[in-house]
């Protein structure tokens, strides 16, 4: 199972330009989790923060109990032999192909044969649908591939967390979609901690098992994926569903009197661009390829929602039980109204009601 990462109080600055402040979160071991933000947020400063590449302000970051902000140059060397890191272009050697731009990790880091590195390397070109391409050069092959590319060299390490920064930059929609059902099924094979930032909605919407947000220098909140896709916090619903009237301007949030306007002109019926239906609420969740392993994420994160149940957001709620099969109502015994979104009606048993780590209301 992968690694855990406790972030407690992270803050990051440039100078006197503040990026972002106090961010507190827990990625849960062996989980795909993603951020969204609008751009200019820090969150590719988050990524490599994360992996020791910026120095934080303050804060800690735990990985496995290590803090990467103090400990040791050996100790953060060791440690980032955990991450496996897909950086938004692929970042791939030109000049070598695909093969040697995979091996290169294992050449640099371990002392394994040739014929072990071989072996290796062609699993993980197997493994992301490259198989038969490790002569091609980056140049040669499409903007997807190179992707792929990258992911199959952040694989080599067998590392327990997977950063993919961007992973979606430059695809269309259905090399979009490719990727997002082959994060799932590397999650249900390996079952890798995954933590994936984008723009995307729909990758947003389908893949992770927590979401979390970065807007005006803050986390706005991170928790289970239904808190946010059920959310009704301004700035979640602009990005959501891709509005202009929010608090998201061009280029940095808006003024009050700005927003007032945009309110005002709302309120006399102009349209600002965007459907006449919000996109809100939960819709189900990528599962893996038919004859992969199930992923054994589902179940640990939903032991874990159903224990904190009572504290999140009514609408989560609604959401969560929703997605529940009659088994697994059975077993949770939840008793439930046998509508679209039922409301809870019952919850047997002494759950307790833990702080969900991490979750910003």
């Amino acid at each position: 199972m992968g690694a855990e990462v406790v972030v407690e109080g992270l803050t990051k600055s440039f100078g006197n330009q503040a990026i972002w402040r106090d961010v507190t979160l827990t990625l849960p071991p062996g989980e795909v989790s993603v951020m969204l933000g609008p751009s200019g947020t820090g969150k590719s400063v988050f990524l490599k923060s994360m992996i020791g590449l910026l120095k934080p302000d303050r804060g800690r970051c735990l990985v496995n109990g290590v803090d990467i902000v103090t400990c040791s140059e050996r100790q953060l060397y060791e440690t980032r032999k955990l991450f496996g890191v897909l950086f938004q272009d692929g970042a791939l050697f030109g000049s070598m192909n695909l093969f040697d731009n995979v091996a290169f990790p294992l050449r640099e880091h371990t002392r394994k044969s040739e014929a072990e590195i071989r072996r290796i390397v062609l699993e993980k070109l197997d493994l992301t649908g490259l198989q038969g391409a490790e002569k091609k050069l980056p140049g040669e092959i499409s903007g997807g591939m190179r992707k792929r590319a990258g992911l199959a060299r952040a694989l080599v390490l067998n590392p327990e967390i997977i950063l993919c920064d961007e992973p979606d930059s430059g695809l269309d929609p259905v090399r979009t979609a490719y990727l997002s059902q082959l994060l799932i099924d590397l999650n249900a094979q390996i079952d890798a901690t995954i933590l994936i930032v984008t723009h995307n909605i729909n990758l947003a919407r389908t893949v992770p098992d927590n979401l979390g947000m970065l807007f005006r220098r803050e986390l706005v909140m991170f928790g289970p994926r239904e808190v946010l896709l059920t959310s009704d916090e301004p700035v979640v619903e602009q990005f959501l569903n891709g509005r202009r009237r929010g608090p998201i301007g061009m280029s940095e949030e808006k003024d009050a009197a700005q927003m007032a306007e945009e309110e005002a002109h709302a309120a006399a019926g102009h349209s600002d661009g965007s459907s006449a239906e919000d996109v809100r609420g939960v819709v189900p969740q990528l599962e893996p390829t038919p004859g992969l392993p199930e992923r054994q994420a589902v179940r640990r994160r939903k032991d874990r929602v159903m224990s904190v149940l009572r504290s999140l957001p009514s609408a989560a709620q609604e959401g969560i039980i929703a997605s529940l099969t009659p088994d697994e109502q059975a077993r949770y015994q939840v008793t439930a109204q046998p509508t679209p979104y039922p409301r809870v009606e019952s919850i047997s048993g002494d759950l307790g009601d833990p702080a969900w780590p991490g979750v910003r209301p």
